[in-house]
């Protein structure tokens, strides 16, 4: 049986609407990695980028399409996703401890907001389970 993510290319585009407060999440979840993160090529290799400086190069467009409420590639979405989940939660290579204070944006209001768009972005069909 073929589920609806099947035979769509992680090259498509997919628009989600999102809140203000979860547009401000993924933005920042890009941001930071010029900040207090500590983003190294293996790791922008294993998000998803072809080493630090294409991340970086990235991140400007993907933060300029999300403020602009443009739809994203599955790839893309993805890639933001998981930018913003390790950026959050790792204090060894993200902003950890540090991220309420360098973003103005609440831990716990974050967090679950990030468990809201795990959830949305997979029932959107943006991301893989």
């Amino acid at each position: 049986m073929m589920n609806e993510y099947q035979g769509r290319a992680d090259s498509d585009l997919v628009h989600v609407e999102l809140t203000d407060y979860e547009r401000r999440v993924l933005q920042q979840g890009l941001f930071q990695w010029g900040g207090p993160a500590r983003l190294k090529d293996p790791l922008a290799i294993a998000m998803g980028f072809a080493n630090k400086a294409d991340f970086f190069a990235v991140a400007k467009e993907l933060q300029t399409r999300l403020e602009q409420e443009a739809p994203l590639r599955r790839s893309d979405w993805k890639r933001v996703l998981l930018a913003t989940e390790i950026v959050f939660m790792s204090d060894v290579v993200g902003a950890g401890y540090e991220w309420e204070t360098v973003t103005g944006l609440d831990d716990d209001e974050t967090l679950r907001t990030l468990r809201s768009l795990q959830v949305r972005l997979i029932d959107a069909y943006a991301v893989r389970r």
